[in-house]
């Protein structure tokens, strides 16, 4: 049974900076393209990071880009997001996605494994 577990959210000032982890199991971690999704209040699920399975690629959008930084642990079976320069408009749910593929869709999937996700809360 997969299983997709975030940590590290919480509440954070504008400005300041806050770590996300993912632990996976249940799965062959390392064949696994990895991202991490968020959805706000009224709004739809989009994707704030992916990476592909060996490490070496990975996706922003213009969003984050510059301030969050994607990384992944192979030998941990472990992902993260490290996100800095936080914005009020960076508040949501954040998700940890996983897909058996080289590289990850900038698109919700149902075809991805979902973690229950974790909360983040920047104050202005």
């Amino acid at each position: 049974q997969v299983q997709l577990v975030e940590s590290g959210g919480g509440l954070a000032q504008a400005g300041g900076s806050l770590r996300l982890s993912c632990a996976a199991s249940g799965l062959t971690f390392r064949l696994h393209a990895m991202g991490w999704f968020r959805q706000a209040p009224g709004k739809e699920r989009e994707v704030v990071a992916t990476i592909n399975r060996s490490g070496d690629d990975t996706y922003y959008p213009d969003t984050v880009r510059g301030r969050f930084t994607i990384s992944r642990d192979n030998a941990k079976n472990t992902m993260y997001l490290q996100m800095n320069s936080l914005k009020p408009e960076d508040t949501a749910v954040y998700y940890c996605a996983a897909r058996f593929s080289p590289a990850m869709v900038t698109r919700s999937s149902e075809d991805n494994y979902w973690g229950q996700g974790t909360q983040v809360t920047v104050s202005s």
